[in-house]
């Protein structure tokens, strides 16, 4: 990797660390420089504004966690019961990258960015949207397989799935407690059963 490509990873990660700990709108591009120890010409060589480094923060960063934690998994084959509470389990319970106190990143730039940044909006829809799709394939899969009811509609499970994780990253980055996740993914397990 060549050391202009170092350094904006460098910058990409540390600035990404910043915002996930204390939020995007409240990370200056003064205390990113700080923690990159780059210049601003160095910042500004690789990124045109804020704006810019979060759109890439999310595409460079972002993305390729997202699909191997919230995609791959669906994408495995089997029981979808058990493939979407493993990967809930997983994603909740297991992942170390994903924090109880900071909730979860994507959702944390949709609340701060997404009304206010159609870049952003964007961005994220496409995470949302390559998830929404992936779990109502996995649906889908379980539906031809006979581990899922056929009337069951696969588009809202996913909709109750997606909001049901936003939600309960909010509870605990609230709470800042893991416990309340065992309580939802008592929940979801139960939920799950009922698409058979």
């Amino acid at each position: 990797m060549k050391k202009a490509a170092i350094t904006r990873l460098n910058i990409l990660q540390k600035a990404f660390e910043l915002i996930y700990s204390k939020g995007y709108l409240t990370t200056s591009i003064d205390e990113i420089l700080a923690t990159t120890h780059v210049t601003k010409g160095a910042f500004y060589y690789h990124f045109k504004n804020k704006d810019e480094m979060g759109i890439a923060i999310i595409n460079e960063l972002l993305k390729p966690t997202f699909e191997a934690t919230f995609l791959k998994p669906l994408a495995s084959g089997g029981d979808p019961v058990q493939i979407i509470y493993d990967m809930m389990q997983e994603i909740l319970m297991d992942n170390e990258f994903l924090k109880v106190e900071y909730g979860c990143p994507a959702a944390n730039f949709t609340q701060e960015m997404a009304p206010w940044n159609t870049d952003f909006t964007k961005a994220l829809n496409d995470l949302s949207a390559a998830w929404k799709d992936a779990i109502i394939a996995c649906i889908e899969n379980g539906k031809k397989d006979k581990n899922i009811r056929p009337d069951v509609k696969a588009d809202q499970v996913a909709i109750f799935i997606m909001s049901g994780y936003w939600g309960i990253r909010n509870i605990g980055k609230l709470s800042n407690s893991k416990t309340v996740y065992l309580v939802f993914l008592k929940q979801l397990k139960e939920y799950l059963q009922t698409l058979r």
